[in-house]
This record gives structure tokens, sequence and C-alpha cells, in this order.
């Protein structure tokens, strides 16, 4: 009986997956860097999404920033407004990766 529950204690120990968190890698903006000659700032809002200072829904941005970026390789400046919740800036950051841009960053 204790074979058994030895087994399954190293059972469930090598099988749960401890302490790893999902991550989205982006990088911190440096002051006064240059991000190419189109701007490309989205700032997020608790209730909405700003792209260059214009409001826009989610898939206007998406679409929107295509046309700034052509091939989603340029960086996306991410600026979040005070009052916004982390969770908030995840799911645009999911959003955007989800969408083909790679290269984001994350100014204060």
């Amino acid at each position: 009986m204790i074979d058994v529950v030895f087994l399954l204690l190293v059972f469930f120990m090598l099988a749960a997956r401890f302490g790893i968190n999902p991550s989205q890698p982006i990088a911190a903006g440096a002051g006064g860097a240059a991000t190419g000659d189109v701007p490309r700032l989205v700032g997020v809002a608790p209730a909405g999404l700003r792209l260059n200072g214009i409001p826009v829904s989610a898939p206007a941005l998406v679409a929107r920033l295509r046309k700034l970026t052509g091939n989603g390789r340029e960086t996306v400046v991410l600026r979040p407004d005070e009052g916004v919740d982390v969770q908030r800036l995840m799911d645009v950051i999911t959003m955007l990766r989800d969408a083909g841009f790679s290269d984001l960053a994350l100014v204060e």
C-alpha cells in the first residue's frame, strides 16, 4: 500500500508544472531612440485604444498598423494610460502578436 502511495506521489510530482508562468517578451522603450520615420504609438486606455492619438477600435488598429508597417517587422510602441490594469495591456499585446507584430516596445 505504501509503495502505491509513493508511486502516485512521484507520478504527480513529475507530471505537475510548478512555477511556469506564461510570458510575453517585450522591449523597454529607450528614451529618445528613433523607431523609424513613421510613428506607431498605440495608447492603451481602460476603455479603448488610440493610434498616434486618434481613437480606434481593435480590428481597425490592426488594419491601420499593417498599413503603417508593411511587413510587421517595425517597432510598435505601446503606452498604457494611467489606470490601465496589466490584464488589459496583456490582451492588447497578445492581440498584436497574434496579428503578426513581433517587435513591441513598452514606454511609460
